[in-house]
């Protein structure tokens, strides 16, 4: 058991039926937000490849900042807001999609936009993994009223 599913498993309000879908989350969130940083940076050495990249650069510098604050975000058990929670995976989720949708475009001449692009899908498939458990086991909350927002319904 790795260390963080043995903190999160020891906290006084741990959910503990989910431990292992947050410890994978969390660790595929690390990755994800290290390889596209890391991917950005090589983008932007490929001085020759630069204006072609700018958009990779951006996307990916956007997933890893979003996929820090999710981290940040799941990391907190006690008394997190549920609908947040929640809302904070949709954005990861989308924004490890678009920025693996960009590389793949890039992915055969840069072996690093590969790299990065087969990261995203995975972290993207460990969020939609943890969002699922959390939803359908009725840990997220949902506020399904006309007056709310559209990813609570």
């Amino acid at each position: 058991m790795k260390a963080i599913e043995m903190m999160l498993r020891s906290h006084p309000r741990a959910d503990v039926r989910h431990a292992t879908y947050y410890a994978e989350a969390l660790a595929a969130l690390s990755t994800c937000a290290e390889v596209c940083a890391a991917c950005s940076d090589a983008c932007l050495g490929e001085s020759e490849h630069l204006e072609r990249l700018r958009r990779c650069i951006t996307t990916n510098l956007i997933c890893s900042d979003i996929c820090t604050a999710t981290a940040r975000t799941v990391i907190r058990q006690t008394e997190a807001p549920n609908e947040v929670v929640h809302a904070q995976l949709h954005a990861c989720i989308l924004a490890c999609q678009t920025s693996a949708d960009e590389c793949e475009l890039h992915g055969d001449d840069h072996d690093h936009c590969r790299i990065c692009a087969e990261t995203c899908r995975f972290c993207q498939e460990r969020c939609n993994l943890l969002l699922g458990e959390i939803s359908s086991s009725g840990t997220a909350e949902t506020n399904t009223g006309e007056d709310s927002p559209p990813l609570a319904r």
